[in-house]
């Protein structure tokens, strides 16, 4: 898989961008804050429907206009797709593929399948769990587009049940009734709903997980000499004992709900799903978090996105890899490693403010951005 051509439309910087593509490694050079960040951010976001820089979509469109538009001709095999994004703030996107629109934006996710490492990725080990299960979500729903879906509903009726939630704690507090017995059989029928929705994505997780733990390991070994063994482990309310199970997971989920309706009323929000799950990285005999050094937390950093690189290139295609303004910020044995899995994409798109931070055997089209103009120059 490889995109041939970005059309960009009222993008960030960009009132309007063309680039054309080859296969192998493309490196885009420009001072930071001329556009170059901007370009491969497009494409990050038309494989996740996400930013990797920011969670809000209004950044995304130009300042004064109503929507941003990202094209992008993607070739895989002797197919070729045109994906189209309309990124209308404060409503909802619109998606078209091959021309044709699709009912959900959701729905195209999949046509571009990218693996993307940015110095924001430190918030893999060192931030909130928010970014390790976003991690987790987004590589699943690249493998199986179907679970964008998935974690749609789930998010949805979380929504409406801490709504509910709310309006029970706003009620006690100041000084009115409980949640009466209508309120309760409402509250009853979400936890249903989420109990469902929730064991689903769990499942998901879980399988995930099962196939990712042994390419992050080898990753991370390759990366850091085999000095210390990571791990992955998925942490939950649930236990520790958790199994790929739809039904098992469903009836435990619920369970926990019940156990925890008074404290949830109490603090007017849900507690327990997979929504306050993490994952616990170890490096050795100590988590990451809090014990690894500067270099280390890079490594296994890098590991996880190249575990997820390698995982996707096993089920059968290959993904993009864009690598954001990285390589500046590791040492030379670690550039040399990244640069190894560079080399066996399809396509790699390298952003940089100086071309001689990339290893010479990255050497491919440069194209140099200066104030929101793209040149391609090799």
């Amino acid at each position: 898989m490889r995109v041939r051509q970005l059309q960009l439309s009222d993008f960030r910087s960009y009132a309007h961008a063309q680039v054309m593509f080859d296969e192998g490694p493309s490196i885009l050079v420009g001072p930071n804050g001329h556009g170059k960040t901007n370009l491969v951010e497009a494409l990050i976001y038309l494989a996740n429907l996400r930013s990797h820089r920011v969670s809000a979509d209004a950044p995304l469109v130009r300042q004064g206009c109503e929507q941003a538009i990202v094209r992008a001709e993607i070739l895989h095999d002797s197919r070729r797709l045109l994906a189209e994004l309309a990124i209308i703030p404060g409503r909802s996107n619109k998606a078209r593929l091959n021309k044709t629109q699709l009912p959900r934006p959701r729905e195209i996710i999949g046509a571009l399948k990218a693996v993307a490492f940015a110095p924001e990725d430190l918030a893999l080990v060192r931030g909130e769990p928010s970014a390790r299960r976003r991690y987790l979500d987004e590589l699943l729903c690249s493998r199986f587009p179907r679970f964008a879906g998935v974690r749609a509903d789930y998010e949805r009726v979380l929504k409406q049940r801490n709504t509910l939630l709310r309006t029970a704690y706003l009620a006690k507090k100041t000084g009115g009734r409980g949640p009466g017995g209508a309120e309760m059989a409402t509250l009853d029928a979400w936890d249903a709903h989420l109990a469902q929705h929730g064991a689903e994505l769990l499942a998901g997780r879980l399988a995930l997980l099962e196939d990712l733990a042994e390419p992050v390991a080898k990753a991370h070994a390759r990366i850091a000499d085999g000095r210390s063994e990571v791990t992955l482990v998925y942490e939950s309310e649930l236990g520790a004992d958790l199994t790929p199970d739809q039904d098992v997971l469903t009836a435990r989920l619920a369970a926990a709900l019940a156990g925890a309706r008074a404290k949830e009323v109490e603090r007017g929000s849900t507690l327990v799903g997979p929504h306050r799950d993490d994952l616990d990285l170890t490096l050795g005999s100590l988590p990451v978090k809090g014990y690894a050094s500067h270099g280390e937390t890079w490594s296994v950093a890098l590991a996880l996105r190249l575990g997820a690189f390698e995982l996707l290139r096993s089920d059968g295609t290959a993904p993009i890899l864009i690598l954001d303004d990285v390589f500046a910020q590791l040492d030379g044995t670690r550039r040399e490693r990244l640069a190894e899995y560079a080399e066996a994409a399809p396509q790699t798109l390298i952003t940089c403010a100086v071309a001689g931070d990339v290893p010479e055997r990255l050497a491919g089209a440069r194209y140099d951005v200066w104030e929101g103009e793209v040149k391609r120059v090799l």
